[in-house]
C-alpha cells in the first residue's frame, strides 16, 4: 500500500504486475447474459443500459481487432510506452460456446501490443473448462476476471434482477483463486434494499476472500432501465448518495478492507445525458483526489479496522 496516498491504487498495482504503464481497452465482443436471453429471465439487470458506459467505437459491433485498433490509437498519442490489456467489458464476457470464447480472446491476444486479458462476467457462468483455459493463458500473459458481485445481500440480488446469489459469487472466487488469474470484485453502493452499513458487512466478507482488485462505485438510476421506472414509483427506496457523503462510505470501506487489495474504482460517472440522478459533475481523478484529502483529514488509511 502507498501510505501517501493510503490506499493500493490501480495504476501502481498493475505497472507493479507488469513493469510499465498500462492501458485497458474495452471490447464488445457481441455476448449477452442469462437474465437476458431466458434462461434466467428477460431484460438484464434493472440498473444497466450498456451504452451508458461503453466507448463509442465499441458500438458498432466491429470485429475484436478492430475495436483494439481504434482503442489503441485514442491511447497511445497520450503515453510515449504503455501497454495494452484486452478488456471485454459488455455484458457477460464467459457466457457463451467455449471455441467462440476461446476464438475471442486469442483474437485480442494477437494485437500487438496487447499483454493480457481483463474478462468481466457474472459469477454463475464459469466453469471449470473455461477456468481452466484461462490458467493455461495466465502462463504467459495477464489474466483477470472480474465478477459482477454488485451486492452480497440475496434479497437486493433478486430486487436488481441480477438472476444469480450470494453463493454463486462465493463458488466463482473459490473456483478461480489458486490458478495465477486475478480476481476482481465489483460492488455497487447503495442499491435498493441496502443499507450502508449492509453494504459495509458484505465488502468486509469480500476481503476475507481470495480477490486481489476491488472496484466500487455510487448507484446512479440511468435512463431507459427498470430501475429508472422503479425509482421514479418509489424514490424512498433508493439511497443516492451526495458526493460529501459518498467521500465518507469510500473512506468506511477503505478502513475495513485488507491493505492489499487493490481498489481500482470508486465512482461511475456515466455520461450526463443517460443519467436521471444524482448529477455530481466530477471526474474520477477530481473524486480520488478528494478522497485522498479526506483520508489525509482523519489520519486514517486502508486496512485500519481489517479484522480477519
Amino acid at each position: 500500500m502507498d501510505m501517501k496516498k493510503r490506499y493500493t491504487d490501480f495504476p501502481a498495482y498493475i505497472s507493479g504486475k507488469l513493469g510499465c504503464r498500462v492501458q485497458k481497452l474495452s471490447i464488445d465482443a457481441g455476448f449477452t447474459c442469462p437474465n437476458r436471453d431466458g434462461t434466467k429471465g428477460y431484460g438484464g439487470c434493472s440498473f444497466c443500459n450498456n451504452e451508458s458506459f461503453n466507448p463509442v467505437y465499441c458500438r458498432s459491433y466491429t470485429s475484436i481487432s478492430e475495436q483494439l485498433r481504434v482503442g489503441k490509437e485514442f491511447f497511445e498519442h497520450k503515453y510515449k510506452s504503455q501497454a495494452y490489456l484486452a478488456y471485454f467489458q459488455s455484458y457477460s464476457n464467459t457466457y457463451a460456446p467455449f471455441e467462440r470464447l476461446r476464438k475471442a480472446y486469442e483474437e485480442a491476444l494477437r494485437y500487438p501490443g496487447i499483454c493480457g486479458l481483463v474478462i468481466g462476467t457474472r459469477p454463475d457462468t464459469v466453469d471449470g473448462r473455461i477456468l481452466d483455459y484461462l490458467e493455461y493463458l495466465a502462463r504467459s500473459c495477464y489474466v483477470c476476471v472480474e465478477y459482477g458481485v454488485e451486492s452480497m445481500k440475496d434479497e437486493v440480488l433478486v430486487r436488481i434482477n441480477r438472476g444469480h446469489n450470494v453463493e454463486d459469487s462465493l463458488k466463482a472466487i473459490e473456483m478461480t483463486a489458486g490458478r495465477g488469474i486475478d480476481i476482481a470484485a465489483h460492488i455497487i453502493c447503495g442499491l435498493p434494499g441496502e443499507s450502508e452499513e449492509e453494504t459495509l458487512v458484505g465488502v468486509e466478507a469480500l476481503s476475507v476472500l481470495p480477490v486481489n482488485i476491488l472496484k466500487l462505485h455510487q448507484l446512479q438510476i440511468i435512463k431507459d432501465t427498470p430501475m429508472a421506472s422503479d425509482y421514479e414509483i418509489h424514490p424512498e427506496d433508493y439511497r443516492l448518495y451526495t458526493l460529501e457523503e459518498y467521500l465518507d462510505t469510500a473512506v468506511s470501506v477503505l478502513e475495513r478492507i485488507r491493505g492489499d487489495i487493490c481498489v481500482e474504482r470508486f465512482v461511475n460517472q456515466a455520461p450526463s445525458e443517460y443519467v436521471v440522478a444524482p448529477l455530481w459533475g466530477i471526474k474520477n481523478f477530481e473524486f480520488t483526489d478528494k478522497l485522498r484529502k479526506r483520508l489525509e483529514e482523519r489520519n486514517t488509511w486502508q486496512g485500519r479496522f481489517f479484522i480477519r
